[in-house]
């Protein structure tokens, strides 16, 4: 690898090196995965050691996705103003934070504000990875590599619920005093120290985001980070970048995001299109919910907790299936095949939900009905995790023009965090009245996601992020569906 990439030729960079710095700033995913989903462990040790009601409880949980929110809303104007590397030691040390907190709180309030503190270092890191993955790919891996920022999430999961089981076994139970006298679900907390630490260590060890470099006009390393990492002509890639941000300072952050639909750009709709939808069919019902509603069903504690880690396991081996996919089928034909499979795995649970006979307030599966339901929704994971768990971060990374891509993250990002708080709230509601009501919800917006990409999504697949354009022109081809 040498500087001739200046003189135009081309340059070839080893995927292992690529992969490496990718992997990195995918922490932040596995950081994502592990806060979001630690405290599942906790909660009925909370209650106790607290002596929380029911409302209260549920707030302490769902807080942090008051943060994320917040994290996700802030995190791209952070990015463009300070560069992408801070940023991720900006969410490692909120991690950090959260997780000494979370572990030595005197009452549930605190607890929650710190569970809040953790929400902004997931909203950042949601942020954050998808753009800056996307900025050091080359474009032949970019789908493949932005994919490891949905492994990570999901590993972060797997690996906070099997801390979560292994403390418990160790200690004896979660309320049980274990390690320097902290009762065991402190501890929960307190192991998210571990890769947060990491994270912010590892931060250091890669470069920033040539997009950003050439942004602050430091054409110099952005070319020594092109040639190591991007590849091609290393000189063609930098001028047609510094063609892309010119002029992205003139406005407010926000300001470049206005359009003449509905007052935000059409690309900037589609990202928020994206990201509610991939969040309304209901996949985090799955997993926040679903230990207790194969209990509510009819099968026992223990079978529960296992469908939940075996769900857990599929998602993992379905987002691997979609690394392999996502650079060879394409984006577009993932997602309409994952929402034309969601919709037909969530129909079969509405049906029998909805058909289910009802024993004290909740439907019992009886006979071949709990088996067909257990596929039908293990399934639906398969055909989420296969499709719009990575893809829809990837286009998220990718879809925006140079310009506006940090700050349109933040916004979808957002919106994708606010919908996974409506979903996650309203189901118990909703689960009141009926569960074949609130899969049928669900099942709705499956079908209306089949439409949303027939209609708006354009492949990105082997395109240059400089071929992203946020021109009328662009936003009637992506409208039309062409390439």
């Amino acid at each position: 690898m040498s500087s001739s990439a200046a003189s135009g030729s081309h340059v070839s960079v080893p995927l292992a090196r690529v992969v490496l710095v990718a992997a990195t700033a995918a922490l932040g995913g596995f950081l994502f995965g592990f806060d979001t989903a630690v405290i599942n462990g906790a909660v009925s040790a909370i209650g106790e050691q607290f002596q929380t009601g029911p409302v209260l409880l549920g707030f302490a949980v769902a807080s942090a996705l008051i943060g994320c929110a917040i994290g996700a809303w802030f995190a791209g104007r952070i990015a463009d103003r300070y560069g992408r590397i801070r940023v991720m030691v900006i969410a490692a040390i909120l991690f950090v934070l959260s997780a000494l907190g979370c572990g030595l709180a005197f009452t549930v309030w605190d607890l929650s504000f710190w569970r809040i503190v953790g929400g902004l270092g997931v909203g950042a890191a949601s942020v954050i990875a998808p753009a800056y993955i996307a900025e050091v790919s080359p474009p032949v891996y970019r789908g493949r590599l932005g994919s490891l920022q949905q492994l990570a999430i999901v590993t972060g999961i797997f690996v906070a619920l099997l801390t979560d089981a292994g403390i418990v076994a160790v200690a004896g139970s979660s309320t049980a005093p274990w390690l320097l006298g902290l009762e065991a679900w402190r501890w929960m907390f307190l192991s998210e120290l571990v890769p947060a630490v990491i994270y912010g260590v590892l931060a250091f060890t890669i470069p920033e985001s040539p997009r950003y470099l050439i942004a602050r006009g430091e054409m110099g390393r952005a070319k020594e980070v092109l040639t190591r990492y991007v590849g091609g002509d290393v000189e063609k890639t930098s001028t047609d970048i510094l063609k892309t941000v010119q002029g992205k300072s003139d406005r407010p952050r926000f300001a470049i995001l206005r359009g003449s639909t509905f007052g935000l750009l059409p690309i900037v709709w589609i990202g928020i299109g994206l990201s509610v939808l991939q969040q309304f069919t209901g996949i985090n019902v799955i997993f926040y919910y679903s230990s207790t509603l194969w209990q509510a069903v009819g099968f026992t504690e223990q079978d529960s907790l296992t469908i939940t880690v075996i769900t857990s396991v599929t998602n993992i081996v379905t987002t691997i299936i979609a690394i392999l996919l996502i650079d060879r089928v394409g984006r577009r034909p993932l997602l309409l095949v994952g929402a034309m499979g969601q919709f037909v795995c969530l129909a079969v649970l509405t049906f029998i939900f909805a058909t289910a006979p009802i024993e004290n307030g909740e439907p019992v599966l009886q006979g071949a009905a709990g088996t067909t339901a257990l596929i039908a929704a293990n399934l639906y994971v398969v055909f989420f995790g296969a499709s719009w768990g990575p893809v829809v971060w990837v286009l998220l990374g990718e879809m925006f023009s140079n310009k506006i891509r940090a700050v349109a993250l933040s916004v979808a990002a957002a919106a994708q965090w606010a919908a996974n708080f409506v979903i996650s709230t309203t189901f118990p509601a909703l689960a009141a009245v009926g569960l074949g009501l609130a899969y049928g919800i669900y099942t709705f917006f499956a079908f209306a996601a089949i439409f949303f990409v027939l209609r708006f999504v354009r492949e990105t697949k082997g395109r240059t992020l400089e071929s992203m354009l946020d021109t009328p022109a662009s936003a009637r081809a992506r409208a039309s569906g062409d390439a």
